[in-house]
């Protein structure tokens, strides 16, 4: 008799009534393991112990489940559009950024390529409000909203070129890598590379928060300066 009621309250868990966010927490699942190419609606299907048609309530195809899952990935950056130390708030996003790429690398293609092919008003929410708040915080530090505009795409740029560099860097042996560096500089001609040769032991070592540190004291110095000649140009 217990055997039977243990078997039907398995049964009934299996047939408890699923939720968006625990679709997409196993699509993401999915992906962190095994990569985009692996989310089919079968396989989640599979992943859920449902039938796959099942899921088209919570996302109507598969490209709809991959912008659920980048909207999950960016639920856990945290803006605070209200922060009145902006350089220090466009810091703190940065490095929150690169660690949830490097959390889920194989979801950063998502986050990178998917908004170029999608029109900015039919993007999922969840994409748009990094983007809604990061404005907010720049146009409260002083910036005019076009001008806001520009420093939001110069330093999505940056951040998403470098989180593809380190990625880059993060997959490949590094032991390998060295010596396929080390190698490779060795066979530049030294009057015509001498930066390069010369630079050959800081090339073979990477820091990436370092890296990230050091690029966004550029970015923001450069951004500061143009934010503090506004008073100026105003007066004249």
């Amino acid at each position: 008799m217990s055997a039977a009621k243990a078997s039907a309250t398995q049964g009934h868990v299996r047939k408890e009534r699923l939720s968006r966010e625990a679709v997409l927490t196993k699509a993401l699942e999915v992906v962190d393991a095994e990569g985009l190419e692996a989310l089919t609606m079968r396989r989640l299907g599979q992943e859920l112990g449902r039938d796959p048609m099942s899921l088209y309530r919570y996302a109507e195809n598969r490209a709809a489940l991959l912008d659920g899952v980048s909207e999950l990935v960016l639920n856990d950056l945290p803006i605070h559009a209200e922060d009145p130390d902006w350089k220090a708030q466009l810091r703190r996003i940065a490095h929150d950024l690169r660690r949830l790429a490097l959390k889920h690398p194989n979801v950063v293609p998502l986050l990178v390529t998917r908004p170029l092919s999608t029109p900015l008003g039919l993007r999922p929410l969840g994409t748009l409000r990094p983007l809604e708040q990061i404005l907010s915080l720049l146009i409260g530090a002083g910036f005019n909203p076009a001008d806001a505009l520009h420093v939001y795409r110069a330093y999505y740029g940056f951040l998403y070129g470098h989180i593809l560099n380190e990625l880059q860097e993060y997959v490949v042996d590094p032991e390998e890598n060295e010596a396929l560096l080390r190698l490779g500089l060795h066979r530049l001609p030294a009057k015509e590379f001498p930066r390069l040769r010369a630079l050959a032991p800081n090339l073979s070592e990477y820091d990436g928060e370092t890296e990230l540190d050091q690029g966004l004291t550029i970015l923001l110095s450069g951004l500061e300066a143009q934010l503090s000649k506004k008073p100026a140009r105003a007066s004249a």
